[in-house]
């Protein structure tokens, strides 16, 4: 059962997400009668950071063990560091759905469902979240290619964000009320990538058809 604490920082980044997605309003609601206004990072990075280009969300449906399908939402990105400095890179993709429900990539999807993928793009530079982790070199020709992918369960999710973290050094840590005593909590943000998807009806209706992004920026996360 997660703690306490994890709880807390699981609401308010639950709340986080809903004010970045709102924003210019003011902040989300966390709890009964409390306010959490979305923070903004610094306009000029004051820590390192990379070049992030994601692309497009796509689906895809693979047949499981037996000849069951199951359908996965899958991206790929590449990143390249100009930051001055090699950086140990170990990027976090977690994928927010309309009900702001939070799911972490490559949780539940088996190594099979990645090979596939893997097998079908045809990149022999396109590396999985387990590969791609370690040493980013300075230089475009040292940038690096990588491929996410989360478990499809809500087909009809009428929008999709997906936060990238482990791009950027800038970090804030703040105070949050706790949901059930209102005493304040402190909680580290990180500066991270979101893009938002609008996804309209049936997106298994699409195909492989790419999702491509409404809003790319970064936040406090």
């Amino acid at each position: 059962m997660p703690s306490p604490a994890s709880m807390t920082r699981r609401i308010a980044l639950a709340a986080l997400a809903s004010a970045t997605l709102l924003l210019p309003v003011a902040g989300a609601t966390l709890g009964a009668g409390v306010a959490l206004a979305a923070p903004e990072p610094d306009p000029i990075p004051r820590r390192w950071q990379l070049s992030l280009d994601m692309g497009p969300l796509r689906l895809i449906t693979i047949e499981q063990e037996g000849g069951e399908p199951r359908a996965y939402y899958y991206l790929t990105y590449t990143v390249t560091n100009a930051s001055g400095s090699d950086v140990l890179l170990a990027p976090i993709f977690e994928l927010v759905s309309g009900d702001a429900q939070i799911h972490r990539s490559g949780r539940d999807v088996p190594a099979d469902v990645t090979r596939i993928i893997l097998e079908r793009l045809n990149n022999p530079f396109l590396q999985d979240q387990i590969s791609i982790i370690g040493l980013l070199l300075q230089g475009t020709e040292n940038a690096k290619e990588g491929l996410v992918v989360w478990p499809a369960d809500d087909l009809k999710p009428g929008s999709l964000s997906v936060y990238a973290a482990g791009f950027s050094g800038e970090m804030r840590t703040i105070d949050v009320p706790d949901p059930k005593t209102g005493k304040p909590s402190q909680i580290t943000l990180r500066k991270t990538m979101m893009v938002r998807y609008d996804v309209p009806g049936e997106i298994d209706r699409r195909g492989d058809r790419p999702v491509e992004p409404m809003e790319k920026r970064w936040i406090l996360r």
